[in-house]
């Protein structure tokens, strides 16, 4: 089958190209695709290239089924086995949903009822686009702060003072409304990036939040959201703050304010959260028992709301109360698109925590119950819900881990126990919202900080991670204190950063190896660290753990040099031979063919011309009288190598030819990375890579019928 013949079939040049140098790769492989034998063996490397497919009806289901799953199992859905249990998840996660919405609302500095809608909407929607059966979806504590971070900076409350009888008032009404359409902006472009990620089958994204970058960040977050809430403790009045060491300066500026603290705003708080940490114990240390968790925020929240009612505590006391909440839903009104310059950043952040949350959770109970769950599609079901919850006054939301055990624990299977529990809101939206106009704001506070326990009990993580993973530990500390330090969206990509840099850290300093053989077997190990492994005579095996790249090349062949022990590591080789036999030998000058070690770091790269003569000229070492290497062989464990670049091409040539100068030959075992290092010529006037080794089978001197490393070999 010629190239020709490639190109009649249908195959663009690119991947005719990608053959030809596919032939090249592998030992076995004739250098041409004239020679090749067996035709299918291409075929069957294209049958996997994402080739435009044929439109047809099964395509179209299949699509439809991908982007609209419950289509897939709700027709399988047994009702006997899994209603009863959907219904009593539905109603418990429901009444969760009521105090939580309420309260995350008030941590997103947006009227209560805004809280309801989010735990409608989007709930509703999940059920039709996502692929987990437990995660419980809403509002989420630390997307909520990162949203107040927003309104508290871009519209805060000292451009709504108006003076009303030489009294400086902050008009809420009007706030609340600016804030509502800032927020319904947010989420409308946090569903947009996420929409756009899963449809670019970008689901990746998120494992570039490592798990300690992601626990250290929300502990942070924690700290965010307790400290927001103090000012509802103790009922002072604050203002707000954003920006780089905010945190700090809400902290000072409370303090400032505690000689007048309400007591009775700070006793409501304090005996509401005594009371739910008691109960929320009990249902942990009874809930094999208990057919369902006792909803004690739920009970806290109609308790207080009678006796807020019945005593009038915001008159006698001045217990700020949540006041209003209008009843019934709202027609959609679109977003305000001069904002999306203005947030563009904080959505994108927003997107990418909440997914991370969530397929996170999702993954966890996927492995449990054993079945699949769909990342890319996760991210889509995610953006469609913020992105059309955004039009009716949603803020955005992630995933529960409180709600979503709730909703497993208690016997849900399904979405059906979503779609019951945004039922169970939509009636509290219609007729019940209203009764919670006393509802102190004290309560609210409290739920919200007895919910942080979970998230605080990630401190623990320090010791666990000082005993497995040092690095990993400084990334969760350096998460956490930059948080803490810059507010949640600068922190957040300067962990990132941070994360990342850590990878190339380590890149940068990998363990190099001599590998030896152990006796009769086929596996190559350290000589260093296993005492069983012996060096085969005359072979030298060199492993790097990492790959090779531009970053570490340089240290690549220093580690090299010092390794094989022969010449020094501050030298190369040719420079060991008198300048007399330097010239007859290579007829090269060592000012431009020795590494650069005097001029400090960075590669010194030669490039080799066409004219050069590559190969030794008649003289040898023995017949001049210098002294041989004590081996004669140099194998290149290529199999931890993912990609070389070709800077890493440029220093190899010079490794290789630096040991030809001294009758040394080089070999690349396990090349099966990505990258240009099969589509070079190591030196002018050789023949290309795999040829060599098909004459030879071996390198001299090595045992027949093994490979270094357990891989093939390809000389270099």
């Amino acid at each position: 089958m010629s190239l020709v013949s490639l190109q009649w079939t249908g195959i663009p040049e690119s991947q005719v190209g990608m053959a030809a140098e596919i032939s090249h790769c592998f030992p076995w492989t004739p250098s041409t695709l004239t020679d090749v034998p067996k035709p299918p063996a291409l075929v069957l490397n294209f049958s996997c290239c994402s080739l435009p497919a044929r439109c047809s009806g099964s395509a179209a289901k299949s699509l439809l089924f991908r982007f609209l799953p419950f289509l897939r199992w709700l027709p399988r859905y047994p009702v006997k086995d899994w209603l009863l249990g959907d219904i009593v998840s539905g109603f418990s996660v429901g009444i969760m949903h009521l105090p939580q919405g309420l309260a995350y609302a008030l941590l997103a500095g947006l009227p209560p009822v805004t809280g309801l809608y989010s735990s409608f909407y989007p709930v509703f929607l999940y059920f039709f686009f996502g692929t987990s059966r437990h995660n419980s979806v809403g509002p989420f504590a630390v997307i909520s702060v990162m949203i107040g971070s927003l309104t508290e900076s871009l519209v805060p409350s000292e451009n709504f003072v108006e003076s009303v009888n030489g009294t400086n008032v902050t008009n809420e009404e009007l706030r609340d409304a600016a804030r509502v359409e800032l927020v319904a902006t947010i989420t409308v472009l946090t569903g947009i990036f996420q929409v756009a990620l899963g449809l670019l089958q970008f689901g990746f994204v998120v494992t570039y939040l490592s798990d300690p970058l992601v626990r250290g960040y929300t502990t942070a977050s924690s700290v965010h959201v307790l400290v927001s809430q103090l000012k509802n403790v103790f009922g002072v009045s604050q203002g707000e703050h954003s920006g780089p060491l905010s945190l700090f300066v809400t902290v000072i500026d409370l303090c400032k304010k505690l000689p007048d603290t309400n007591v009775g705003t700070l006793v409501t708080a304090i005996i509401a959260m005594v009371a739910i940490l008691i109960v929320k114990e009990l249902n942990h240390k009874f809930a094999a028992k208990l057919p369902m968790p006792i909803p004690i925020e739920l009970i806290t929240i109609i308790v207080s709301t009678g006796i807020s009612y019945g005593v009038n505590l915001n008159d006698k006391f001045g217990i700020s109360v949540v006041g209003n909440i209008p009843s019934g839903l709202k027609p959609p009104v679109a977003p305000k698109i001069s904002y999306f310059g203005q947030v563009a950043g904080n959505a994108f952040a927003i997107a990418v925590v909440g997914y991370a949350i969530c397929i996170s959770l999702g993954k966890i109970f996927a492995l449990k119950h054993g079945y699949k769950v769909d990342s890319n599609q996760e991210l889509i079901a995610l953006g469609l819900s913020n992105f059309l919850g955004g039009f009716f006054q949603c803020f955005a939301i992630s995933c529960s881990m409180s709600r979503s055990l709730v909703q497993e624990s208690t016997g849900g299977n399904s979405q059906v126990a979503g779609v019951i529990a945004s039922l169970v809101i939509l009636v509290t939206i219609l007729k019940i919202g209203e009764l919670f106009r006393d509802l102190p704001k004290a309560i609210l506070a409290a739920i919200i900080i007895v919910n942080l326990k979970g998230m605080f009990k990630q401190f623990r993580d320090l010791s666990t991670l000082w005993k497995s993973n040092r690095v990993d530990l400084l990334v969760w500390i350096v998460t956490f204190v930059a948080t803490l330090l810059l507010n949640l969206d600068i922190g957040l990509a300067v962990s990132v950063a941070f994360g990342l840099l850590t990878v190339i850290f380590r890149t940068q300093l990998p363990h190099y190896s001599i590998l030896g053989r152990i006796s009769d077997t086929d596996v190559y190990r350290d000589v260093t660290e296993y005492d069983l492994a012996q060096e085969v005579p005359g072979v030298k095996i060199f492993r790097s753990s990492s790959t090779v790249y531009f970053a570490n090349v340089e240290l690549y062949a220093e580690a090299l040099k010092k390794k094989v022990g022969e010449p020094p590591a501050s030298e190369c080789f040719l420079c060991l031979l008198p300048a007399s036999s330097r010239v007859v030998l290579g007829q090269l000058d060592t000012g431009t063919h020795c590494f650069n070690v005097e001029n400090g770091p960075g590669p010194a790269v030669i490039e080799l011309s066409g004219g050069e003569s590559s190969q030794p000229s008649e003289p040898s070492l023995q017949s001049l009288g210098l002294p041989q290497p004590s081996f004669h062989t140099v194998i290149l464990d290529f199999s931890p190598v993912s990609f070389v670049d070709t800077v890493s091409i440029k220093i190899l040539k010079n490794i290789f030819k630096d040991f030809q100068e001294i009758e040394v030959d080089v070999f690349v075992a396990g090349c099966g990375g990505e990258g240009d290092l099969q589509s070079h010529e190591p030196w002018p006037g050789r023949a290309s890579f795999g040829t060599q080794l098909i004459a030879q089978g071996v390198p001299p001197g090595f045992p027949q019928g093994t490979g270094a490393a357990g891989c093939d070999m390809d000389p270099i």
